[in-house]
């Protein structure tokens, strides 16, 4: 019997990724909820619970009318210990779901290939003990930060732009700041020209969008691992 798993995709430009794959080949069936396009945010999500990123703030409600239900799906997943990824916006809705703050990055955009530092904690953690050891790299793209974790969560990574880059929180609930799901195809559309940030010139989003790709292989080693450990959580 295939496990169940229910996504919340907040734009079409910010899916699965490697995910996709990867947790279609660990025996996860997903199902992909799209509240951009009118589709309702489910209640419950019984079987797991996987929230991913998006260009909106995670307190944009009037711009993304989705975003309390979303907020509250996520605060009762982890209430009732349903296995749960937040990711970037996910992990920062999360975040605000759950007590913490998030807010506008006070060191400005992490966009690229970075550095992720698990902390001793993720050594027992059923999802980053998985990761190979040492520091990983990892693809970021955000302005936001969660700046205060909620109560009771217990930090597993650090990063050197911002020290709060994964947690846990209860027994079987994530959040990474970072995005262990997109592929460098993903990552080329985010900083695709016309949709630029202001700080970012055209010659360096060609720059960092060579270095994702000449970081492929590494970043598919790095993270399947992670993927088929939240795989193995989910209850069906």
């Amino acid at each position: 019997m295939r496990k169940r798993l229910t996504v919340i995709e907040h734009e079409a430009g910010a899916g699965l990724g490697f995910f996709s794959g990867w947790l279609e080949a660990a025996g996860v069936e997903t199902e992909v909820v799209r509240p951009y396009k009118g589709e309702p945010v489910p209640g419950r999500a019984p079987g797991g619970l996987l929230v991913l990123g998006g260009a909106p703030s995670a307190w944009d409600d009037e711009a993304c009318g989705w975003l309390p239900a979303t907020r509250d799906l996520l605060a009762r997943a982890v209430d009732e210990g349903v296995p749960t990824l937040g990711i970037c916006l996910g992990a920062q809705l999360m975040t605000l779901a759950c007590g913490g703050a998030v807010e506008r990055g006070a060191a400005g955009l992490e966009i690229g290939l970075g550095e992720i530092e698990p902390l001793p904690e993720a050594a027992a953690d059923p999802l980053l003990s998985a990761l190979p050891a040492g520091p990983v790299r990892a693809i970021q793209y955000h302005y936001d930060a969660m700046t205060t974790l909620p109560e009771g969560a217990v930090r597993l990574a650090a990063g050197r732009q911002y020290p709060n880059q994964a947690y846990r929180l209860g027994d079987r609930a994530w959040a990474v700041q970072f995005h262990p799901e997109a592929t460098p195809a993903i990552f080329a559309s985010w900083t695709g020209e016309g949709e630029l940030p202001p700080e970012l010139s055209p010659e360096r989003a060609a720059e960092l969008n060579a270095r994702v790709e000449a970081a492929e292989d590494e970043l598919r080693r790095t993270w399947k691992p992670l993927a088929e450990a939240f795989a193995a959580q989910l209850t069906g």
